[in-house]
């Protein structure tokens, strides 16, 4: 079977979409997974579904979608580099239209490496701004005899328990705020616990996705070969759920060392084994696993989408109309 060749526009083009739709439909969770996994010493979330519904009782329903315009300006090139690097390292590493094993882990572990230039700021500052609603929960409330020391009080009703908007960090600010102190670098903090996670992960689920996908599919096991779009969608699926499920502990750690805002009595890192170390010896075992249902419940449904539209062929379509 004949190796069909698809263009470097068009798998950015279908990246882009992909990461855009997705993202929009699992923001949420994705924040309900940064605040639980932040969570040290005070316990202010049961568990994903009463962290977002503390998070519209107290923030609104956009609440969820704090950080979400960080993420959406970002994840076009992020996923478009990520599944644009995977296919054209699996094409270079394919031999008449074949690839084993260690070339689809390979391809797999280029792409994770390729993505870590968009991800890390991208996650740098999505984890500020999904975890200031967690922070400022965190406050202590004024005790009576606290309250009665400042003004009068007001025989009107008090207004909504929702954080000032002066409170709420800006993704502008904070990165202007980074590169004066820190220069570029500031943005690139925890890059190296990034790419630790992001290799294993494009690993796992790249190949695991291609040979799901390939289950009952014509072609004899050729690369380029389309499935059915349920047959993609699934495999996405269930590729990405395993692979975000396997390193749950390495997002955990990333997300410590990025978040630079720490609540009373929690810790602060030195890098990726002081981290895990104090997680450890503070937290126990369990804590390496905090946020896994979240994380897997954005991941599913997150490449399955991102696969589907793929294999859709938007891009070619954008393309041909342009043409």
């Amino acid at each position: 079977m004949a190796e069909k060749k698809v263009s470097l526009p068009a798998k950015l083009i279908n990246g882009g979409v992909a990461g855009l739709v997705g993202v929009t439909c699992v923001f949420p969770i994705d924040l309900a997974k940064t605040r639980l996994q932040n969570q040290q010493g005070v316990q202010i979330y049961k568990g994903m579904l009463d962290c977002l519904a503390k998070t519209v009782h107290t923030e609104g329903y956009f609440g969820c979608y704090r950080g979400a315009a960080v993420n959406l300006t970002l994840v076009t090139p992020e996923k478009a580099i990520k599944l644009a690097a995977n296919d054209v390292f699996r094409q270079m590493l394919s031999k008449d239209g074949y690839l084993p094993l260690w070339g689809e882990v390979l391809a797999g572990c280029g792409a994770g490496t390729c993505q870590v230039v968009v991800t890390t700021p991208m996650e740098m500052l999505k984890i500020q701004l999904q975890d200031a609603g967690r922070l400022i929960a965190q406050r202590p409330v004024p005790t009576p005899a606290q309250a009665s020391a400042g003004p009068a009080p007001s025989l009107a009703a008090p207004p909504p328990s929702r954080p000032s908007p002066s409170t709420r960090p800006s993704a502008m600010g904070i990165t202007m705020e980074l590169l004066k102190t820190h220069g570029l670098a500031g943005l690139y903090r925890g890059a190296g616990a990034t790419l630790m996670r992001d290799v294993p992960f494009s690993m796992i689920y790249f190949p695991l996705f291609a040979n799901l996908n390939a289950l009952g599919q014509e072609g004899g096991g050729n690369v380029q070969a389309r499935a059915p779009l349920w047959q993609s969608f699934m495999s996405g699926c269930v590729a990405g759920s395993v692979a975000a499920v396997a390193v749950t502990p390495l997002d955990v750690i990333k997300t410590r060392l990025q978040t630079l805002q720490k609540g009373e009595g929690e810790d602060t890192y030195k890098g990726i084994i002081d981290c895990t170390r104090r997680i450890m010896m503070r937290e126990g075992p369990s804590a390496f696993l905090k946020g896994a249902t979240c994380r897997a419940l954005v991941i599913a449904p997150l490449f399955g989408i991102a696969q589907g539209v793929y294999f859709l062929g938007v891009g070619e379509a954008v393309l041909g109309l342009l043409e």
